[in-house]
């Protein structure tokens, strides 16, 4: 088997020694390229550059999900071609690693270096769905090229708070649940639209769902991690269906403390409900709407400002070792 490593030496959960350590020993098992990224962008050349490679056979990503989506778009940069591409394997290295944990692997780096080498021998794998958001034709934003996610996508307030964390990082903030926590309070203390929502969720074949405060896109459960507490926005959501939606109609401040409270105490069985609260599951197809350009983030990405962006639920998109 011939593999193309693909490392992210910021990984802010892995020292220079541990990676060189989870080289060797994927290279003991196979035979190994490894590329250290240089630039925003490179994992995603190097997944292009593997996709149409004819003699790599698997992609391993070694980083956080930023990382992981990168590779994933290079990848997936012609459409899903499961029997064609290469497969994908994770090894954790951010601060949170929503993908790598939703497809059950260890947190740690080093364990989950030993999963994946049980699964290449095993020869265990599992395809999985992903998410694909491009801007809606006809609007402001249709020019906005295609990009997959993994695991989340939002529209709003959430992406904000990835906005405010991304400056804090580039300000050399570290990238901790702490900080994190401090930006959801300073996003809601700012936010312009919490009491009445911009956001229009379209369904086809379906009415329309208006006056959205949040609305946040699902591809698995659990949604994110605070800490090692799993925390579930759409419990339903799954890498083997569509696409799942939680819009929240109001952000008040009771609002905000009684879907706060369900969001930490959410599981597999229950996530956030009540008046207010909009879920629906397995969606193939659906458009977000804003009356006034809000923040979108991909996979903990954030993007910049849309007002319309269309989503598409694609089964069976990628093949993954785990």
């Amino acid at each position: 088997m011939r593999a193309l490593l693909v490392v992210n030496p910021a990984a802010t959960t892995t020292s220079a020694r541990t990676r060189d350590v989870l080289i060797h020993a994927l290279a003991s098992e196979m035979k190994l390229e490894a590329v250290t990224t240089e630039y925003r962008g490179h994992a995603r050349d190097l997944g292009r550059r593997a996709a149409d490679s004819d003699d790599i056979d698997l992609v391993v990503a070694l980083g956080g999900d930023g990382t992981v989506n990168e590779v994933v778009n290079g990848l997936l940069h012609r459409g899903p071609d499961v029997d064609r591409l290469p497969k994908l394997a994770v090894v954790p290295g951010g601060s949170t690693n929503v993908f790598a944990r939703a497809l059950g692997l260890p947190n740690d780096a080093v364990e989950a270096t030993g999963a994946i080498l049980d699964a290449l021998e095993n020869r265990t794998e599992r395809t999985v769905g992903l998410g694909l958001a491009a801007g809606t034709p006809g609007t402001e934003d249709e020019s906005v090229p295609e990009r997959w996610f993994t695991f989340c996508a939002g529209l709003g307030f959430d992406a904000g708070v990835v906005g405010r964390v991304e400056q804090k990082r580039e300000g050399g903030k570290r990238s901790t649940h702490a900080l994190y926590v401090r930006q959801v309070v300073r996003q809601f203390l700012n936010e312009a639209h919490r009491r009445h929502g911009q956001i229009t969720l379209e369904v086809p074949g379906q009415e329309p769902v208006t006056d959205l405060a949040l609305s946040i896109v699902c591809n698995t459960a659990p949604w994110t991690y605070l800490g090692n507490r799993p925390v579930y926005a759409s419990p339903k959501a799954s890498f083997d269906t569509a696409l799942d939606v939680l819009g929240l109609k109001r952000l008040s401040t009771p609002a905000v403390a009684l879907y706060g409270t369900q969001l930490l105490t959410s599981s597999p069985e229950k996530g956030p409900r009540g008046k207010h609260a909009v879920s629906r599951h397995d969606l193939t197809d659906f458009t977000l709407h804003s009356k006034v350009p809000l923040p979108f983030q991909m996979d903990g990405d954030h993007l910049g400002l849309r007002t319309s962006v269309t989503f598409t639920g694609v089964r069976r998109a990628l093949r993954v070792i785990v």
